[in-house]
Parts: structure tokens; C-alpha cells; sequence
């Protein structure tokens, strides 16, 4: 029996944001681990290191996340481990997060300029002290525009869930839409709802890009 598009089935979906929020949470966090990882082992003096984080960001950069999350979900079933719907996101998304993030962050490394790695070595500082009171520091600054930038198409890649059977925003509105048969109202208001998530962390990550380049300048 077909349904009437109501306040009901606009609350179903808007009560689906918190799982779109999880999942990019948990992703985003995970993804910031890996990420650090990938970074330090892409700006390491050891070969194999650099070339272990390159092959990584090259397989994770090179394949769709949507089959990086059918090999998760169904690759384990296969292999006799049913994973649940949402740890499987979490895994796939987690990988795909720390593929960029740990370039991202690997390009704010080495823009940090090469004299303030010099005089720390001079002053006799352990690589570990060089990372952590001199380069990272400053690279931060660097990569938080582009971090939170990153985080949007995080927040908007979590829509790829819903092919796995994960009820996040765009499997609620697939939902409400099997239901309704209202795909125009159902799906507006998925849209609107990203909308309102995505855009004001795009406007911060564009404030903060304007006062980089700002402050590089002077």
C-alpha cells in the first residue's frame, strides 16, 4: 500500500542523520590514525616504508570507495566472516580516509620549509622531537583547510552505505521512497539534509584556505 509523503516519513529520514554522522565520525577518526601513519611513513628516510604507504595510497586512491566496500562486505562473507553493515563501512571508509588524508597531510609535511628540519638536527633533537615540537606543529596549520575540506566528501561518500544494506540518510530516503513513490519530495530532502551538513564545514574550509594564503603572503 502506497503512503502519504508526511511529517512522519520527513522525521524517519531526518532520524537517519545521526547514523550518517556516526559513520563519519568513527571514519573520519580512524581515517586521521591511518592518515598520520601514512604521512610519517610517506615522509620517512626509509625506503620501504615510503614505498609500503605509496602502494597503499595508490590502491585505495586507484579503486571506487563502492567497490572498496563491496570487497569489505561481501569479501568476508565469502571467506566465512559476515561482518555487520556498519563495522564493514567503517572499515572501508577508514582505509579510504587514511589513503587522503595521509597525502594531504604528507603535502603539509613537506611544505613546512626544509631550514626548520635543519636547524632542529642542528640542535641535536631526536626525529621523534623534530615531529612532534617542530614540523607537525606547523604543518597543521597547513592541512587544516584542506583536512576539513576532505571531511565533506567524507560526509557526502557515506551515501555509498546504503548499497550494503546500511541505514544511513540515503537508505532512509530509499526507504521512505519504496513507500511513498514520491521520489522528487523524498529525495529533495535528502539533498537539503546533506546541504545542511556539508556547507558550513565547506565555508569554513574556504575561510580558513583565504586566511592561509593571506597570511603566506605577507
Amino acid at each position: 500500500m502506497i503512503r502519504e509523503f508526511t511529517s512522519t516519513e520527513v522525521l524517519f529520514i531526518v532520524a537517519a542523520i545521526r547514523w550518517t554522522l556516526i559513520l563519519s565520525a568513527i571514519a573520519f577518526l580512524g581515517g586521521a590514525i591511518g592518515g598520520l601513519i601514512i604521512a610519517l611513513s610517506r615522509t620517512s628516510r626509509k625506503k620501504s616504508l615510503r614505498r609500503i604507504a605509496a602502494g597503499f595510497i595508490q590502491v585505495f586512491q586507484g579503486t571506487p570507495l563502492l567497490m572498496q566496500l563491496f570487497l569489505v562486505y561481501f569479501g568476508l562473507a565469502v571467506v566465512g566472516l559476515p561482518i555487520n553493515p556498519l563495522v564493514a563501512a567503517a572499515v572501508a571508509l577508514t582505509l579510504h580516509a587514511s589513503a587522503y588524508l595521509g597525502e594531504i597531510w604528507r603535502g603539509a609535511i613537506e611544505a613546512v620549509p626544509q631550514g626548520q628540519s635543519e636547524a632542529s638536527t642542528a640542535l641535536a633533537l631526536s626525529y621523534r622531537d623534530r615531529m612532534q615540537h617542530v614540523i607537525l606543529p606547523q604543518a597543521l596549520r597547513l592541512a587544516i583547510a584542506p583536512t576539513v575540506g576532505f571531511l565533506v566528501q567524507l560526509i557526502k561518500g557515506t551515501s555509498l552505505a546504503s548499497i550494503i544494506g546500511f541505514t544511513e540518510l540515503t537508505r532512509a530516503g530509499q526507504i521512505i521512497n519504496n513507500a511513498t513513490f514520491k521520489p522528487f519530495l523524498v529525495f529533495g530532502t535528502v539533498a537539503a539534509l546533506y546541504f545542511i551538513l556539508c556547507w558550513p564545514l565547506s565555508l569554513l574550509a574556504r575561510r580558513m584556505e583565504t586566511r592561509m594564503r593571506r597570511a603566506i603572503t605577507r
